[in-house]
């Protein structure tokens, strides 16, 4: 499992569905709408710098997480929090399911 944080957002990918991808097309994803911080390291995405380089140069864009949902294995997911989204859903009577 490889995880990192950009500004706002947390990316997980689990690199275990990675080995078999043919695409790897969050990589290119990365390469074409943002600024190619993913990186592809003996077959599997890795980040192309430390921690902070992603909090520094990550542009937010879901490019990896959207182009490996319809183009790879669906192993990358993004965590976008939305500060306040749980008490308005939990004053509806909804939840995050």
């Amino acid at each position: 499992m490889v995880e990192f944080k950009e500004r706002t957002i947390k990316v997980i990918i689990d690199d275990s569905k990675c080995a078999e991808c043919k695409t790897h097309a969050c990589v290119a994803g990365c390469k074409t709408f943002a600024r190619g911080i993913l990186v592809l390291k003996d077959g599997k995405p890795a980040l192309g710098g430390d921690g902070d380089y992603a909090e520094r140069v990550g542009t937010e864009c879901l490019a990896c997480e959207y182009e490996c949902w319809f183009r790879g294995n669906k192993a990358i997911k993004i965590e976008a929090p939305v500060a306040g989204l749980k008490e308005y859903l939990e004053k509806r009577g909804l939840s995050l399911a």
